[in-house]
């Protein structure tokens, strides 16, 4: 349950993105960071998780550290002349979690309870994209397509021998991470495009595994469902989050592909895409194998999901297919 005190910091938090995004000035985008930075440390910590504590000592030194890289930008600006945009770059790559940067994400990720990892994949990585996208240089571009393709492929490929839930939607986030990347080059609209449909899906796969207590890639095959709604639109959710057309996920994805089609982004595309095979592989692997393996030896007796929740979830992974259908009964 949630106390007034990480009610407070929520909105805190909340308040540091809103800050960094309407701000006029790096130092006040930088004053918006650390706010974020400082509501989200005591949203980690919890007496319930043996491994909170690790977690958010991890967060905090790597966050400290990019903000201090973004601090020692203005004195080579100052002294030397030189664009800061670069360093600013970094940064901003190192606090979103992207690859080449991204060893602090998954471990991270593991110490942290499915709440927590909710805000980490989502709201965490508002600011600094969008900040992100004030550095637009034609340095800045090519260490842009550089991070997008190294964390496409490292999202894709060490999300293969996964085993933890999730790790497994942490490199999934990294290689989200890629295409969002690529999103934000284009314009901002199509990043918020992608950014919101990927939100709705990954928390409603956290909601899931957090209501049924899932951790572990057996948990699925071997856990209770009460109903087999819930077990269907979990790996509908999964499939959806890699992309699989008809689901929503898929849609934001071919908004992108479109646009680095007519940008003749040709190498940048065929790397997204392939990555998008292989991330697709392990939630097919996920799903096929809760769907055929099945261990009633072990049961689990955990409350299950509400049924507006996973109408909810339902609804918003068919809605491609629910909106060709209602704009042709409303017309």
């Amino acid at each position: 349950m949630l106390n007034p005190a990480q009610v407070l910091f929520f909105f805190t938090l909340i308040l540091g993105t809103l800050i960094t995004f309407s701000s006029s000035s790096w130092f006040t985008a930088w004053l918006g960071l650390e706010l974020n930075l400082l509501s989200f440390i005591p949203i980690i910590s919890s007496k319930f998780n043996q491994y909170s504590a690790e977690a958010s000592l991890k967060y905090f030194l790597i966050q400290a550290l990019g903000s201090a890289i973004i601090l020692s930008s203005a004195p080579s600006f100052l002294l030397f002349e030189s664009s800061p945009n670069l360093l600013i770059c970094l940064a901003l790559l190192l606090k979103m979690g992207a690859a080449p940067v991204h060893f602090w994400f998954p471990s991270v990720m593991e110490g942290m309870n499915w709440p927590q990892c909710i805000i980490l994949m989502t709201i965490q990585k508002v600011a600094p994209m969008l900040m992100l996208s004030y550095t637009h240089s034609p340095l800045t571009l090519s260490l842009i397509f550089f991070a997008s393709a190294a964390s496409s492929l490292i999202g894709s490929i060490s999300g293969l021998n996964q085993t933890l839930i999730r790790k497994i939607m942490a490199y999934s986030s990294i290689n989200h991470m890629a295409w969002m990347l690529a999103a934000i080059h284009i314009n901002e609209i199509m990043w918020m495009t992608y950014f919101l449909v990927y939100s709705l899906i990954s928390s409603s796969i956290a909601l899931i595994m957090h209501s049924q207590q899932i951790f572990h890639f057996n948990q699925l095959s071997s856990h209770n469902f009460k109903t087999p709604g819930i077990k269907m639109v979990t790996l509908i959710s999964f499939l959806s989050l890699g992309g699989l057309p008809p689901f929503l996920g898929f849609i934001p994805k071919w908004l992108v592909i479109q646009e680095l089609s007519n940008n003749k982004a040709f190498v940048w595309l065929s790397i997204l895409l392939i990555s998008a095979l292989i991330t697709l592989f392990y939630y097919l692997r996920v799903t096929l194998s809760t769907l055929t393996l099945s261990s009633p030896k072990i049961k689990n007796t955990l409350p299950s999901s509400s049924k507006t929740l996973l109408s909810s979830i339902l609804f918003i992974n068919f809605f491609p297919i629910f909106l060709p259908l209602s704009l042709t009964f409303f017309t």
